[in-house]
């Protein structure tokens, strides 16, 4: 009896070890496609800015260059990174690169 009490803790001791909780982790703007599709070249700062929210990466040196990345790590699962680099020219966007959208 002893021994079987000794191997069901144990085994429950082992299998615990698997279910390890792990959280999903998202960093950055959420940017869908439909909301990439909206922007259109000649549109000012302020207007980009209403669409897509403040950018988290603002390059110090670049002041024309503003970059939306959203993040995500599911528990279980591969990382998806989507971005969009947004290009502007004497106050207007000029070019938009984007990279990870479906």
């Amino acid at each position: 009896m002893k021994k079987l009490l000794t191997s069901f803790f144990l085994f429950l001791s082992l299998t615990a070890c698997a279910l390890v909780y792990r959280p999903d982790i998202q960093q950055g703007n959420i940017i869908k496609q439909s909301t990439i599709d909206r922007l259109r070249v000649g549109m000012t700062k302020e207007q980009v800015r209403y669409l897509l929210g403040d950018c988290v990466l603002r390059p110090v040196f670049q002041a024309n260059r503003r970059d939306y990345v959203y993040f995500v790590q599911p528990s279980h699962g591969t990382a998806k990174i989507q971005s969009a680099t947004l290009i502007f020219e004497n106050g207007r966007l000029a070019r938009i690169k984007k990279q990870g959208f479906v």
